[in-house]
């Protein structure tokens, strides 16, 4: 390799700028996430609320019909305030993901859309049945009339 290209390779690696600074050998990316839970931690206490245990998941109906599900999540509550927090990883998914283990926590509001939901599946359905059936007709072989052959030709001529 030539001495020029070398030089500038060794340069480039330098943390500063002199020549008696120490080489980086692993570039390291610090996250601001602790930051952030500890800032999230002193605001919830400022408010006075206590954490809560064993809470497997937390559903939230949206009015479009979505859920925001937390799976695991961390919750911390004031009961007396009616103030809850709620954090931890949240994934906006349908009504229909999570239909069978979520009927006992729908309200009357989430029942409506829900019915809602289910009659335009059921439209649905018995609009694709409807095309079946046309599709079936067309496919089925008609019946051969005597006299005629498969080309609608008479025979007897």
């Amino acid at each position: 390799m030539d001495q020029a290209k070398l030089q500038r390779m060794q340069n480039a690696v330098r943390i500063g700028a002199g020549k008696g600074t120490p080489r980086r050998k692993v570039k390291k990316v610090h996250k601001n996430s602790g930051t952030d839970d500890k800032k999230l931690q002193g605001a919830l206490k400022k408010m006075n609320v206590q954490p809560i245990q064993a809470i497997e998941e937390v559903n939230m109906f949206k009015s479009d019909g979505n859920v925001i599900h937390f799976s695991a999540p961390k919750v911390h509550a004031s009961v007396p305030s009616n103030t809850f927090a709620i954090y931890g990883n949240g994934e906006d998914k349908e009504l229909t993901e999570l239909v069978p283990g979520i009927l006992n926590q729908l309200g009357p509001d989430s029942l409506a859309s829900l019915r809602k939901l289910a009659e335009s599946y059921q439209s649905l359905q018995k609009g694709a049945e409807g095309e079946d059936k046309k599709d079936d007709d067309e496919d089925d072989i008609p019946d051969l009339v005597e006299g005629e052959n498969f080309e609608g030709k008479n025979d007897v001529e």
